[in-house]
């Protein structure tokens, strides 16, 4: 019988698997290579690109599919079974043009503009915040890099860390201080020749996103790309709703999937001569396979419920923050587990190079450094938990 995906609920939700699953066929025949070299998976975005893929959660108004927080982590998700490097890279951009579309904290003819960047050109977009001296930007702290107003706009310069897409991004935000003052200016970039990357990113997970420093030497913006100045310690635009963050969990999750996938078509085919069947018929593989499908469909189930909630209950948004990180906190660990036991099924195998477990291995552990980080998430927990008695 034919795996029915029960997390697919109408037509419109069908084309977008559909479309990712195609995607992700070609990804996984890739994967392997760009791993091993740590190169950026370029004709990924090229083949993305040409599927519309880039375009879905742009505004409708702007000739974009309008995907809601569902769907992106419905097609997320499969990507990701495909190559997590590119998923969490596309992962970005998808999640940024959808968190744009429903904040409007652009001014609307800059996001108008370069929606139609991504629709007609295949431009996509990422934020650079991290710094070496700051660590995350969830974190806090003032951006060393700077920001010198002049006559007619803004001089940049500094340097950004965990900068993925870099390779491939002609637009990009970045955050800066703005010099002589206690403010924080976010500003859109387009790359120059004042702009370079230093290839910094050689890492054991999620080899191929690119993530490499960037470097801007007094890079010009004009006033029009000036998105928001904002005082620390004030809530701004951009830090009130994280509901697109889902695309994280959505990612390994997916890794997990595929983990899952190739476990058991291998307990189901693999027959050692000591046994008179598959491996599938042996309880203490039946056991890890149970394990493995309990895990995985608590972490759906959870992550694809806060994202319907999200898209339902606009109103409610901002009180899902809790549920939000919970769901990456379960995602991410889930996965971990799930690709623990699948290394576990198929034995010693596992950890050659010619199969993909073990880089699924190695991708999972970068889902506990992406966002929220699970201390900043048991703590936001526990701080409801206290409020609630109060």
């Amino acid at each position: 019988m034919k795996y029915k995906d029960y997390f697919i609920r109408n037509e419109r939700e069908q084309k977008f698997a559909e479309m990712a699953d195609q995607l992700a066929v070609n990804f996984a025949k890739r994967a392997h290579i760009h791993d091993e070299e740590g190169s950026f998976p370029f004709e990924n975005f090229e083949d993305m690109k040409e599927a519309g893929y880039l375009k879905t959660t742009v505004p409708k108004e702007y000739s974009g599919d309008g995907a809601s927080l569902y769907e992106m982590v419905l097609m997320q998700e499969r990507i990701a079974k495909g190559d997590g490097s590119t998923a969490l890279g596309v992962g970005w951009h998808v999640g940024m043009m959808l968190s744009l579309r429903e904040s409007r904290e652009w001014p609307e003819e800059l996001f108008k503009d370069f929606c139609k960047k991504v629709v007609e050109d295949g431009e996509m977009i990422n934020s650079f915040a991290s710094e070496r001296a700051t660590g995350s930007p969830a974190r806090g702290g003032r951006p060393q890099t700077t920001a010198e107003k002049t006559e007619d706009g803004w001089v940049i310069s500094g340097r950004k860390t965990f900068s993925t897409l870099s390779p491939i991004l002609n637009y990009f935000t970045v955050s800066a201080g703005i010099k002589d003052e206690n403010k924080i200016g976010r500003f859109l970039v387009q790359k120059s020749e004042n702009v370079k990357i230093e290839e910094t990113w050689n890492t054991m997970s999620m080899r191929a996103t690119g993530s490499h420093d960037v470097i801007l030497d007094n890079v010009f913006v004009p006033d029009s790309a000036l998105i928001e100045v904002e005082v620390p310690g004030e809530k701004t635009h951009h830090q009130s709703d994280s509901g697109w963050m889902l695309h994280i969990p959505a990612c390994y999750i997916g890794i997990a999937h595929a983990a899952r996938d190739f476990a058991v078509n291998f307990a189901l085919n693999y027959r050692p001569n000591s046994l008179p069947g598959p491996i599938a018929e042996v309880d203490h593989i039946q056991q890890k396979i149970g394990k493995i499908e309990a895990e995985l469909k608590t972490a759906r189930m959870f992550l694809y419920s806060v994202a319907d909630r999200w898209d339902k209950n606009p109103e409610e948004r901002l009180g899902l923050k809790s549920e939000l990180g919970l769901a990456k906190y379960v995602a991410t660990n889930s996965a971990l587990s799930i690709v623990d036991q699948a290394m576990r099924i198929v034995g010693g195998g596992s950890l050659s190079r010619k199969l993909p477990l073990e880089r699924m291995y190695r991708d999972v552990r970068a889902g506990l450094h992406n966002p929220p980080m699970d201390d900043v998430v048991l703590k936001g927990l526990a701080t409801a938990a206290f409020w609630a008695k109060n």
